[in-house]
């Protein structure tokens, strides 16, 4: 049965159809929590356009103004009791993994530059998933996420789930080092199969075809390494759009934890902040069904003088707290190094 939100999808594509528009698109972000509002725009006109060659003067850091403040919720203290308190919930529930997350606020002494900063954040991640999209409060959520939630064209799907991280090293060998230990760990493969195995039941009975690799592979970003699985899949209707598939997958255990709502009741329970768009998913749809979403990560949201950050870590019952807030400091990098300042060191003081 059709909801009232694609209801709602389907009759803006007809007033656009009616407006003379031939394939109309749908673009913009959707919460982690699909209670609450979506964020979603379709446009008068749009292109597709090949990205374009950064310039060779184009920085990984912006140009910044003066960092006035800066505050994470919750602090270190209060995540890593956080991680105890999910960690004891696990051993008295059937909750498996819960996904836990800290909100980074910087203020600086002048409105940010938004443009530099999204060129810092391509010359970064230059193969992630760039977007940037207005939020109804005069905000603007951006980012460059590693992640595809749903890709749709025609009968073919792609998903690629990551779960399981660990942080980049500088010298080669303790990198690969690094790589191998993460491929070896058998809570982070745990981790990665508690989200693969959900995305299998999500699809199975969509697909006359889907193929899930045994192992998972390493995806490396400049900050991380991922556990990933790369899926692939055939649908039995290709009438069936990426935003409704996309809707049945989200939030993955991924961003939210499993079992699905008891994970989401146990975050509710310890995140001391609203999770907004961030751990949603940012993407198009256009109206035949095709289009692209992905988790909304690695992101940040900036208004005038303030830029929100955000990075969570899933818990699992193995879970130490000193490594899932060193894990949560590396996820925070990629933002953090696009502002202009280093990753925090160990201790919490930014350097």
């Amino acid at each position: 049965m059709e909801g009232a939100f694609q209801r709602a999808i389907r009759d803006a594509f007809e007033q656009a159809f009616h407006a003379g528009q031939d394939n109309p698109l749908v673009i913009g972000a959707i919460p982690f929590d699909l209670a609450e509002p979506s964020y979603l725009y379709v446009p008068r006109r749009y292109e597709w356009r090949q990205r374009p060659e950064l310039p060779g003067s184009a920085s990984s850091e912006a140009v910044m103004p003066h960092l006035l403040d800066q505050r994470s919720i919750p602090d270190e203290q209060g995540f890593k009791a956080a991680v105890t308190h999910a960690i004891a919930n696990f051993r008295h529930s059937d909750i498996r993994k819960a996904v836990l997350s800290v909100s980074h606020e910087l203020r600086f002494s002048a409105p940010v530059d938004i443009d530099r900063l999204l060129m810092s954040l391509r010359a970064q991640n230059p193969e992630g998933y760039q977007f940037r999209v207005p939020l109804p409060d005069g905000a603007e959520l951006i980012g460059v996420s590693p992640e595809l939630l749903l890709r749709k064209r025609g009968g073919r799907i792609q998903s690629n789930p990551l779960a399981g991280s660990a942080k980049r090293q500088p010298h080669p060998d303790q990198d690969r080092a690094a790589a191998e230990r993460l491929e070896r760990s058998p809570k982070d493969q745990y981790e990665h199969r508690l989200v693969v195995d959900e995305v299998r039941r999500v699809l199975e009975p969509h697909c006359l075809e889907l193929d899930i690799p045994e192992q998972p592979s390493l995806l490396g970003t400049p900050a991380l390494w991922h556990l990933s699985t790369q899926v692939d899949g055939l649908l039995w209707d290709a009438r069936t759009t990426v935003l409704q598939l996309a809707c049945r997958l989200h939030p993955t255990p991924a961003v939210c934890g499993f079992p699905t709502e008891r994970a989401r009741k146990l975050i509710n329970l310890v995140e001391p902040f609203e999770r907004g768009v961030f751990t949603g998913m940012v993407g198009w749809c256009d109206a035949n069904g095709d289009g692209e979403w992905v988790v909304t990560i690695r992101c940040g949201t900036v208004k005038r003088d303030i830029v929100r950050l955000f990075a969570g870590a899933g818990i699992v019952e193995a879970s130490e707290p000193e490594a899932e807030w060193a894990e949560i400091q590396a996820k925070l990098s990629t933002m953090l190094s696009a502002c202009g300042l280093r990753q925090r060191t160990e201790a919490g003081v930014a350097s």
